[in-house]
């Protein structure tokens, strides 16, 4: 067992996942108005019209293959009568077709971002450091996926990567089973983490928010503020238009 491999598939993980816990719970206490994704929506709309709902998509699929390919073992799906090459065929296709709608989407707002002057202008220095590492994960990923199962021989990540990370939860880390994954998925893994670690202190943190309340807090009341006759009849009272004083009123209003 050499110490590179110790640090890499052992050190680092634990180092990636306590930062990005620490993180998100010093950003939550010290920093809960910044805890949003800084929409730059009112800048530029119709660029993002497209790009946002690609980029999303796409990252959601992923997120759930990667569950899926990570935390559920490979005899569960056997036990329910899906065979192997019947989840590597859907595994790989949809995965593809994932990484590549995430991939286009990132590069749409990513030249949205360049090319707006405004939403360039509101762009942080943590901003595009962020689209560096989650663009770099993507192209990892997506080149290994691609070099080992379409153009290769095939390559059955949850023979080794997926119980590694299994085992990273019940402390019990084995550095070597990840020493004969090919390299191509061992950066992109590294890079995952590095992601990870990055991501409380960016505009990522949003993903760990949910709207509990919204299910359960009250409505909204509009008004207009326009004269727009026939919307409900006018009463007198306080709903009504304000009276002019009569005469017999002026006369009783004290001097």
């Amino acid at each position: 067992m050499s110490a590179m491999n110790v640090l890499l598939w052992v050190v680092f993980p634990y180092l990636a996942i306590a930062i990005l816990i620490g993180g998100l719970i010093w950003r939550y206490r010290y920093d809960k108005f910044g805890w949003t994704t800084r929409s730059s929506q009112l800048y530029e709309t119709a660029i993002l019209r497209w790009g946002s709902p690609l980029f999303h998509f796409g990252i959601l699929m992923v997120l759930i293959g990667h569950v899926g390919g990570l935390l559920i073992p490979k005899s569960w799906t056997e036990a329910v009568g899906i065979t192997e090459h019947a989840y590597h065929l859907m595994a790989v296709f949809i995965g593809t077709v994932a990484g590549f709608c995430t991939l286009i989407g990132m590069i749409i707002l990513i030249a949205r971002r360049r090319l707006t002057g405004p939403v360039f202008a509101a762009t942080t220095r943590n901003d595009k450091a962020m689209y560096v590492v989650l663009a770099a994960v993507i192209v990892l990923g997506l080149l290994s996926t691609v070099r080992a199962n379409v153009s290769g021989n095939g390559y059955d990540y949850r023979e080794t990567i997926s119980p590694w990370f299994r085992s990273l939860f019940y402390f019990s880390p084995d550095p070597e089973v990840m020493a004969g994954v090919p390299t191509g998925f061992q950066i992109h893994v590294v890079s995952a983490f590095a992601l990870f670690a990055f991501w409380p202190f960016t505009r990522l943190v949003h993903a760990f928010s949910a709207p509990i309340g919204y299910a359960t807090r009250p409505y909204i009341v509009y008004r207009s503020r326009g004269d727009r006759p026939g919307l409900r009849p006018t009463r007198p009272g306080w709903g009504g238009p304000p009276q002019l004083p009569t005469a017999q009123t002026r006369r009783a209003r004290p001097r």
